[in-house]
């Protein structure tokens, strides 16, 4: 099954499976697991995450990972991103912001 959400859904600013929130340096980040569909590899879910500010303005997009959780299922890839502690995704956003 092909849940690719690579775009944002109106309103929201990834159609991705939301994750979690996090805080970093006083601003509040939603966190969001996009795949992406890979044609080649159709026995793997490959995601990347995508951190929102809660605070966003117009125009402001997500920043985004390379694919980080490659997992045989979605669920199995759902699982692993909700698994993953404040420390970790603080970790993966500081790796994105300038």
């Amino acid at each position: 099954m092909s849940r690719d959400s690579s775009s944002s859904t109106p309103g929201r600013p990834s159609s991705g499976e939301h994750v979690g929130t996090v805080s970093h340096k006083g601003r509040f980040w939603d966190v969001y697991l996009e795949f992406e569909d890979d044609p080649r590899r159709t026995d793997t879910c490959r995601a990347r995450l995508a951190f929102s500010p809660a605070d966003r303005s117009e125009g402001d997009s997500p920043l985004r990972t390379v694919p980080v959780i490659i997992e045989p299922s979605w669920e199995e890839a759902v699982h692993k991103a909700r698994g993953m502690d404040e420390h970790q995704l603080i970790a993966f956003l500081r790796s994105l912001l300038p």
